[in-house]
């Protein structure tokens, strides 16, 4: 009995030694992972401003006025003889681009011209039968005159004449619009491709981005609303706009196509993918940048710089742009030096300085 006495004793004499041992190592693992330093931070001022919601969407740029410009007629064998333009080229309303061999169409003409003069001299004979002249036209009845063209073939020549005179004046292709020339592949004395336009040119002015938003953001955005264009190969080259149209139908997908005009841009073309943005003021909020919200045991925290120290504040955010949330929260007050950077590893209490951004 004194034996297994004895025994027990030296047993909870040894684990309670191993029990303060391991509350000495926990509390110098604790030791180590505590910060033992002040951890520098950077700070924005939290202010009630003008809040601007982003919509992002992708899109395509194209002018508001595009020609795309084929020759009237191509008798057999017509060639381009002349091409006055390459692509890039500015040209101003009415420019002659190329021009056709002209002598199959210049016979037409003249075969033409020779055919209204006689049916001219046959229904003055017409007329003439039946006791008037072109004099009296106005004087006859006009059914009796509208026979007279008939029989005399004057009506069939004046349309051969018109169609072959048409024909030769579209032997010189010209542009309707003022613009810059693109699309042109065609070569001189090479038979042209009647299923594709011999050229494009592309309207000056404000050009035209149109894209497609979701049915539930329908009412984040609205007519005259600010867009940003970024072009996707190079996110550098940028224009600003605004919404100019919003199509009253929602498609199969559960889009919407909106319209948005921008500026010019020298390096943005015709047909080019881009991002666009849209900004809508939701009126004025608190605001902080993205960064400064961080998790902790699943909710939404922002540090506050207070005293040397960061302050733990729950908040929730509502809407946000590329950058941006605007936040609520109980503990927060106007004018609170908001953690922005350097708060990834901040606790409650953390010891805290300001960086110096001058070094």
């Amino acid at each position: 009995m004194k034996w297994k006495f004895f025994a027990g004793l030296f047993l909870i004499a040894g684990l309670a030694c191993c029990g303060q041992k391991n509350s000495e190592d926990k509390e110098e693992s604790v030791e180590i992972v505590l910060p033992t330093e002040e951890m520098e931070v950077r700070t924005v001022t939290l202010r009630t401003v003008d809040f601007e919601h982003e919509l992002v969407s992708n899109g395509r740029m194209s002018a508001q006025q595009v020609a795309e410009l084929q020759f009237a007629s191509l008798p057999p064998g017509s060639v381009p003889v002349r091409i006055f333009v390459k692509n890039g080229d500015r040209v101003a309303a009415g420019a002659e681009i190329a021009m056709l061999d002209t002598f199959q169409l210049s016979n037409s003409y003249r075969q033409a011209e020779d055919n209204l003069q006689k049916a001219y001299l046959e229904l003055q004979d017409v007329l003439i039968g039946q006791g008037y002249s072109l004099a009296d036209s106005a004087s006859m009845p006009q059914d009796m005159l509208a026979l007279a063209y008939v029989r005399s073939g004057y009506n069939s020549a004046k349309i051969q004449y018109d169609l072959a005179e048409y024909n030769l004046c579209n032997a010189t292709l010209r542009t309707p619009i003022a613009g810059t020339v693109a699309n042109l592949f065609a070569k001189l004395y090479c038979a042209v491709n009647t299923a594709e336009p011999f050229c494009t040119v592309i309207g000056e002015g404000q050009p035209e981005v149109d894209f497609r938003i979701l049915e539930n953001e329908l009412p984040l955005i609205k007519t005259g609303d600010r867009v940003k264009i970024q072009s996707y190969a190079s996110p550098d080259i940028e224009s600003t706009g605004s919404i100019a149209s919003i199509n009253p139908s929602v498609d199969k997908e559960g889009t919407v196509r909106v319209k948005a005009y921008i500026q010019p841009h020298p390096k943005m073309f015709n047909g080019m993918n881009v991002r666009i943005s849209v900004f809508r003021s939701l009126g004025r909020q608190w605001v902080i940048p993205k960064s400064a919200v961080v998790l902790r045991t699943g909710k939404q925290v922002v540090f506050a710089f207070k005293d040397g120290k960061a302050a733990w504040n729950y908040v929730e955010t509502g809407f946000e742009n590329a950058t941006q949330y605007s936040v609520t929260g109980k503990t927060l007050q106007e004018g609170d030096e908001i953690i922005y950077s350097g708060n990834e590893h901040l606790a409650d209490g953390t010891n805290v300085k300001l960086a110096d951004d001058s070094e």
